[in-house]
């Protein structure tokens, strides 16, 4: 069934959300960041080990998607999220990801478990 015109936008939006939230560090720096309630750059830069261009690439994409807010004091900045849903909807990621995980563990040890194939022509012994 085709979108309608204001169906569309809504899929668009959620896309560009998760297109924000589609590279390793920023999972992380969103990680970091729901594990306080705010940390500063230089925390940031020392917990995720990237360059600071690198970081503020990063951040400026999460404040782009309205994930994260900064704050300057003095001659430093400090981040924090925008809505602490956004730590939820992590959770609710890595729970989903365990559960895949273990699924495909299940499935890994089924296979093993499998009799053995006969060798192939030509194959060599070791």
């Amino acid at each position: 069934m085709p979108l309608t015109h204001l169906q569309r936008p809504l899929y668009e939006v959620k896309a560009n959300l998760f297109k924000g939230l589609a590279h390793p560090y920023r999972i992380r720096i969103l990680e970091l960041l729901a594990g306080a309630p705010e940390v500063s750059v230089a925390e940031l830069q020392e917990d995720t080990e990237l360059e600071a261009s690198h970081l503020s690439q990063h951040l400026a994409v999460l404040r782009r998607h309205r994930l994260v807010v900064s704050q300057r004091r003095a001659s430093h900045v400090y981040y924090r999220l925008q809505d602490q849903r956004t730590a939820e909807l992590l959770a609710v990621a890595r729970g989903l990801l365990l559960t895949m995980l273990e699924e495909d563990e299940g499935r890994l040890a089924d296979a093993r478990e499998l009799p053995a194939l006969p060798p192939t022509a030509g194959a060599s012994a070791s």
